[in-house]
């Protein structure tokens, strides 16, 4: 939904290098108009003439700055509208220049300037009807009768509250806005981060058994030269999956880039992963050599998508982490499933290798957002007898029995 003043905040929402001519000229033309045809029923004020003409054409002129200077504006068409009654011409609509001066003034937050200016008016045209008109044009004018001054002053008070009303939306207009924008830009940046998440779990598995396999291969290049055909295809194998993964999720980034707008991202060619690859997760780590033993307790559930994936991934960077940090060459992996959730453990026993812990870096910290954003917990450490254990909690609803 779009609004006219699509700025909002501080921003004028108008465009600051065009004049507001055709809105001003529209006035000139009701004020020249409409005062013509006012003044045929009333002859006894003073005919139109050249001087009644440039009073009229002048505020229509201060409306041209009114987005720029419009505390100065609504006091210009103030004072203006107070020479012309002044000059004892026929009252019409010489007040339109007041009035969208004074909306103009309001909305833009000089809300004194536009008080001030209506309060000179109502007051000199007071002064005017009832103490001055013997001194001013037309000869033999007499006083104002106070009824036309209390619907002077109710036009006034209108005016005003108009404004105001104006200020309110215009105000609410920018709130609204504002929150669209930040919205937007928690989304992309959620995207950005889920998008960065997917990047680091994918390359760091694929790259550690890659890494193995080929220092594997170049061992036994020699000596072994069917083991070192064995590594070669598992890099091949593991690359290729690594980059399929990592050309669906560009493809998801450039789509999203391009059309402004996850929501109209098309979906993936190829099912996200899930612990239904728990098996080929744990043959990539036993190419990597790493023996990983598998155990469930409790009814094994299907999960909902965003679960599944989470938990396949805290699994994979979990496993990483024992190839790339740890000593031990096995590790166990525990799914126990309750109605209320799934919890993750993945153990090894060390000692930690290669200058670094067991799940430390900026995998832990993805493991601990993925399950954050499902409302779960991941816990990290090293176990009172020896190794390092990642722990995950994650909340489920809605899962149906897979048995």
């Amino acid at each position: 939904m779009s609004h006219p003043w699509p700025d909002g905040g501080g921003k004028p929402p108008w465009p600051t290098g065009r004049l507001p001519w055709r809105s001003s000229l529209a006035v000139a033309v009701v004020q020249l108009v409409g005062t013509g045809f006012a003044a045929h029923g009333q002859p006894a004020r003073t005919d139109l003439g050249p001087g009644a003409a440039a009073l009229l054409l002048a505020g229509p002129v201060l409306l041209l700055a009114r987005h720029r200077r419009p505390g100065a504006v609504v006091v210009g068409t103030a004072v203006v509208t107070v020479v012309y009654l002044a000059a004892g011409y026929p009252y019409g609509p010489v007040f339109v220049s007041v009035v969208l001066a004074c909306v103009a003034a309001v909305a833009a937050g000089r809300r004194v300037a536009a008080w001030s200016a209506l309060g000179l008016l109502w007051g000199s045209h007071l002064l005017m009807g009832h103490w001055l008109y013997h001194r001013l044009p037309p000869d033999g004018d007499g006083p104002v009768g106070w009824g036309p001054e209390v619907v002077v002053a109710a036009w006034a008070v209108a005016i005003v509250a108009g404004s105001e009303l104006v200020r309110v939306r215009r105000e609410q207009w920018a709130r609204e806005r504002a929150e669209r924008e930040a919205a937007a830009r928690r989304r992309a940046d959620e995207e950005r981060l889920r998008i960065a998440r997917e990047l680091h779990d994918v390359l760091a598995h694929s790259i550690s058994v890659i890494n193995v396999q080929a220092g594997v291969g170049l061992a036994l290049l020699d000596q072994d030269p069917e083991q070192a055909r064995t590594a070669l295809t598992t890099i091949k194998a593991a690359s290729k999956e690594a980059l399929g993964e990592v050309r669906q999720v560009l493809d998801t980034l450039r789509t999203s880039g391009a059309s402004g707008a996850a929501s109209r991202t098309p979906a993936p060619r190829s099912p996200a992963p899930g612990l239904d690859r728990l098996e080929e997760l744990t043959g990539q780590a036993a190419d990597a050599g790493l023996a990983v033993r598998v155990e469930v307790e409790g009814v094994r559930t299907a999960l909902p998508p965003g679960a599944d994936l989470a938990a396949f991934r805290i699994v994979q960077e979990a496993l990483t982490n024992v190839i790339r940090h740890s000593g031990s060459r096995n590790a166990r992996v525990l799914l126990s499933y309750a109605p209320g959730g799934l919890e993750l453990r993945v153990d090894d026993d060390g000692p930690a290798a290669g200058g670094g812990a067991t799940g430390g870096g900026n995998g832990l910290v993805g493991m601990r957002e993925r399950a954050a954003a499902l409302g779960g917990t991941v816990e990290a450490g090293p176990r009172p007898d020896g190794g390092f254990r990642v722990r995950a909690r994650i909340p489920l609803k809605g899962g149906r029995s897979t048995l």
